[in-house]
């Protein structure tokens, strides 16, 4: 009967869509505007400015991933990624309502609602590491072309074609502005600093900067890519450490969650007891809780380690 009526519930709300012509993306996106910009109080924001109070869970999670989205030229990827968490919001809480456990239906829809950003921090880590690895090549290659050459434009100019995106669209462009827009180097160097989000790769383009009025600064530069390959050499111990916890938190998952269904052949009467009675529905709860929490915090210990100046 409850599943006929969350049936029913999606083709009303289905209909109402289609009737009214509203947008999905629009109707998600509106939601999530709402929620990152609602008004706040003068007393408020002075506390959020000055860190005496944290943000919460929920606003953090969404200002990060819209950072990520931004860093890795994804930004258009927002309103697909807000839609996509509204679904799986609705399909948690209509999973427990389906299911007839009234103390999960919080738990499945916080939790699947945040799954997509989840998802979007993981490929984040991902692709920290490949432009971390690409700027290691770019900048130890360019960097020997100019200690021979002492001239950054043909350094570039001349490696160009030895160079891997994005790194290399980056590169492409400050060669083109140089040539064609505007030929002030420096002018050129500051723009290319704000580029790509690694503090490495700025405290490069500052020593290059500086080697515009002193070229025998450009000993500097050496010891400043050399980081890149400390931090590669890091994360690669860093991943072999976590890996093993990682591999046994997932299978522990897998096991709590599939014991589940495994009940039902295993003992019947354990199998109703824990999905017919207000206890079972409870300790339901609170298992899937943990889970989602421990996903979050795995997560977040698990991203890759960056150089801070």
């Amino acid at each position: 009967m409850l599943t006929l009526q969350v049936i029913a519930c999606i083709g009303i709300i289905t209909g109402a869509f289609l009737l009214f012509q509203i947008r999905l993306n629009d109707f998600t996106g509106n939601i999530f505007h709402r929620l990152l910009d609602a008004p706040k109080g003068i007393r408020e924001e002075i506390l959020e400015e000055t860190k005496r109070r944290k943000k919460s869970y929920f606003r953090r999670e969404i200002e990060e991933v819209q950072e990520i989205l931004k860093t890795t030229d994804r930004e258009e990827l927002f309103p697909l990624l807000c839609t996509a968490s509204l679904l799986l919001f609705a399909a948690g809480a209509a999973i427990a309502v389906m299911i007839g456990n009234v103390f999960l239906v919080p738990v499945l829809a916080c939790g699947f609602l945040f799954l997509p950003f989840w998802y979007i921090r993981l490929t984040a880590s991902h692709f920290k590491k490949d432009v971390s690895s690409e700027l290691e090549t770019a900048l130890s290659i360019i960097t020997t072309a100019y200690l021979r050459s002492e001239d950054i434009l043909t350094s570039v100019e001349e490696n160009l074609e030895y160079l891997n995106p994005p790194v290399k669209t980056v590169f492409a462009d400050f060669v083109s502005r140089i040539r064609i827009i505007d030929p002030d180097l420096e002018a050129a160097l500051e723009e290319l600093k704000g580029k790509i989000e690694n503090d490495v790769f700025m405290e490069w383009v500052d020593a290059l900067k500086s080697c515009l009025y002193d070229r025998s600064l450009k000993t500097t530069l050496t010891p400043i890519v050399a980081k890149l390959s400390d931090m590669r050499i890091v994360n690669a111990e860093l991943e072999y450490l976590v890996f093993e916890p990682r591999k046994e938190f997932i299978t522990m998952v897998v096991l709590a969650v599939g014991n589940i269904p495994l009940l039902y052949f295993l003992n019947q009467s354990w199998y109703d007891t824990l999905m017919h009675t207000i206890p079972g529905q409870i300790m339901l709860a609170v298992t899937g809780a943990i889970i989602f929490v421990s996903t979050a915090c795995v997560i977040k210990l698990t991203k890759p380690i960056e150089y801070r100046t």
